[in-house]
């Protein structure tokens, strides 16, 4: 018998059990100590982690058996009413040390009734690549996903953008929901809307309650006004951070505003509004510069599954945060990568926003290494003139950015004296950093140089020292 765990309040409609994959042998490639210890799992020594993250023997008092969630979704703008969770489930729920619930997800864990021709697998460079890409946007402020235990399983697979055959892995992630705005949809498809009303029940009472009320129409506009702002300040942290998705399906969004389902992501060498992450998204639907729109269609898409619970009118109201919590978060988020104080002027900080970025694309400058550079403004100043790019900053048009970057006042410049300050490169994650830390691994299963990438983002990740709330990662 397990105790009450959140899901099991709306399982009967929302998932369905599955068996895992059982896999001919289990290595632990990598282990989340930090948030093993937050989430009250940090005594599990490495056979359990094994039994647990490899074969899923079931946690002490939690879900018997796991749980593949149904839902729908838009894959590149057409409604897809076949999806599903294919090659994951719902391993287990646990509460961090604040008492949150969080869910503990997989990748590649085997086939489920969602599978369609999917053989349920992950390869061991695609959990790795989903470690680097959380721990990076974790580091950076980022609400994201947290990967957990990483486990190779010992099977070949063959895959169309990978040397097949490639080695297979198991991962499993942290997130505080896995709820997606395609689970709302696929309720509303089916025209089961008491169920609806019970998910929107289960999302308000465990992740959003601040927008409950006794009137159901009243409590749904709340919650997806309440997702709406989360989403907004998600994708103004991306924006911020360079990062490309790469996948914005609607079944690729969760009601927390955590950023999952990673698939061919990428960060911006150098700012480019049309950069596109994935090779098959020939429209550039998904690229870069698209994401901030991409996002609140998105929204309009979950609006439109809650219609049987509340009148198109309130709906619209409740996606009116979504483009306040969006800018705010890229002034935010932009000046705490650069360590600096918006004036507080919305028109000021949008006009420096608008020539940095500017300054940005007509340069080519390197966007990780100018954030980095310019970490804490004026106090930064003489690090930047030795900069690998510091010619840059010399030339004419660079100076208004600059007066602007000096006229604001540093946040924390004590962090300056921090290790990861003191290098002369910042942690980056650009596609050819990603495939030089795999060939290793490939040809003779050395692990040191992507180990040595992780401890250099962990490094950014203490010396930024982000502030975290339920739900979300703040700003210091």
């Amino acid at each position: 018998m397990t105790h009450s765990l959140p899901i099991q309040d709306i399982a009967s409609f929302i998932a369905d059990p599955v068996e895992p994959a059982d896999f001919p042998t289990l290595t632990l490639r990598y282990w989340n100590a930090r948030w093993a210890e937050e989430t009250g799992l940090s005594d599990l020594q490495e056979p359990d982690q094994l039994s647990h993250f490899g074969r899923f023997a079931p946690l002490a008092n939690n879900l018997p058996q796991p749980l593949a969630l149904r839902y729908h979704g838009h894959q590149f703008g057409v409604y897809n009413p076949q999806l599903g969770d294919g090659r994951g489930f719902l391993f287990a729920q646990i509460q961090d040390t604040e008492g949150r619930w969080l869910d503990l997800g997989t990748k590649g864990s085997g086939q489920t009734h969602w599978s369609r021709q999917g053989d349920g697998r992950l390869t061991l460079k695609g959990g790795a690549r989903e470690i680097l890409a959380a721990n990076y946007l974790e580091a950076h402020g980022v609400n994201t996903s947290k990967p957990f235990a990483l486990i190779e399983t010992g099977e070949s697979l063959h895959r169309n953008d990978e040397p097949s055959p490639t080695r297979s892995a198991v991962l499993t992630r942290l997130s505080h929901s896995h709820i997606r705005f395609g689970s709302f949809q696929r309720l509303a498809y089916l025209e089961q809307t008491e169920d609806l009303a019970r998910l929107v029940d289960y999302c308000v009472c465990y992740f959003h309650p601040e927008a409950d009320d006794p009137d159901m129409s009243q409590k749904t506009v709340n919650l997806l006004a309440a997702i709406s702002n989360a989403t907004g300040r998600m994708i103004g942290q991306w924006m911020a951070t360079g990062f490309v998705h790469g996948v914005m399906n609607t079944d690729n969004f969760n009601i927390t505003g955590e950023t999952f389902d990673f698939g061919p992501w990428r960060f911006l060498p150098v700012s480019d509004p049309n950069f596109t992450a994935a090779y098959f998204d020939q429209q550039g639907l998904y690229r870069f510069g698209r994401q901030p729109l991409q996002g609140g269609w998105a929204l309009q898409q979950l609006a439109s599954a809650l219609l049987p619970l509340a009148d198109a009118e309130s709906l619209a109201g409740g996606l009116k945060p979504y483009e306040q919590a969006y800018q705010q978060s890229f002034i935010a988020h932009t000046h705490a990568l650069l360590g600096l104080e918006p004036l507080g002027d919305a028109n000021s900080d949008t006009e420096f926003l608008q020539a940095f970025y500017a300054w940005m694309t007509n340069s080519e400058a390197s966007w990780p290494q100018t954030f980095f550079d310019w970490f804490c403004g004026r106090e930064s100043e003489p690090r930047a003139a030795a900069s690998p790019q510091a010619n840059l900053y010399r030339q004419d048009a660079f100076t208004p950015v600059r007066e602007a970057i000096i006229a604001r006042k540093p946040t924390r410049p004590e962090r300056l004296a921090h290790t990861y300050f003191q290098g002369v490169h910042p942690a980056s994650l650009l596609v050819d950093d990603v495939e030089s830390l795999w060939a290793p691994i490939a040809e003779r299963d050395d692990w040191s140089d992507l180990q040595a990438k992780l401890d250099h983002i962990e490094q950014a990740r203490q010396a930024f020292a982000w502030r975290t709330e339920p739900g979300n990662i703040r700003l210091p």
